[in-house]
């Protein structure tokens, strides 16, 4: 089965991504992605994109060559209430927020706080994926977040960026096999993030699916593969 969807990806206007936003479509439409998100780093983070940027985002097209384009934002967690850098103003205009944990804008903090901070961006509103909670710089309660994944409608992302071997995060592998597990004894759906930021890496998830192998994950539970699950996700018919 292929995968079809692809909701983490970058830009030039992130800062330090190296494709353009045309250069990332015409990628997806020769790998056979039938839905990509948009997902440019917020203005917190150093050398992305200005707020306007996200606000103008209505311009573009909601399908071009035969792609359907999602427009989000990989916002930033500033603390461990659960606030992020992008107005509720602003998110209300994209499809989703992806609300992620990055070292230049927050250190990290105890286990308990991160988990809250995790906890409370759930009940945030536009907020649908959690991006790569999987660095062991963060220590969290990985159980109450897959729990709470489920009862807010938020999917946990498995990146396969931050799988690389030479990818920075830590404890990577243990962190991302953890999630897993809890999510298959629960029944939680997760989702697939390229996190891509070369129109090349746009749909590679090689390094998500061999973990999901290893530790027998159903693919009924992963949302890169069903429309109707990322239907269910985003609380919308977009295909």
């Amino acid at each position: 089965m292929k995968a079809l969807i692809d909701l983490h990806n970058h830009t030039v206007a992130s800062g330090h991504a190296y494709s353009t936003m045309e250069e990332l479509i015409s990628r997806a439409v020769k790998k056979g992605i039938k839905v990509l998100g948009i997902s440019d780093h917020a203005p917190a983070l150093p050398g992305s994109a200005n707020i306007f940027h996200f606000g103008n985002l209505f311009v573009v097209p909601r399908e071009i060559d035969g792609i359907i384009l999602l427009k989000g934002v990989e916002a930033n967690i500033m603390d461990f209430e659960g606030n992020i850098d992008i107005p509720i103003r602003v998110s209300k205009r994209l499809d989703y927020v992806i609300a992620s944990l990055h070292p230049p804008c927050i250190d990290p903090g105890t286990k308990e706080e991160n988990t809250n901070a995790i906890l409370q961006v759930m009940k945030g509103p536009h907020v649908k994926i959690i991006g790569h909670p999987d660095d062991s710089r963060y220590p969290m309660d990985y159980d109450a977040i897959v729990q709470a994944s489920k009862l807010y409608n938020v999917a946990l992302e498995i990146n396969n960026t931050s799988l690389r071997p030479d990818s920075y995060r830590q404890g990577v592998l243990k962190n991302a096999k953890t999630i897993l597990n809890l999510c298959k004894k629960y029944e939680v759906k997760v989702i697939f993030g390229s996190d891509s930021h070369v129109s090349y890496d746009i749909g590679n998830f090689s390094n998500c699916i061999r973990i999901a192998e290893e530790v027998n994950f159903p693919k009924k539970l992963i949302i890169n593969y069903s429309k109707d699950a990322v239907n269910e996700l985003l609380e919308e018919e977009i295909f």
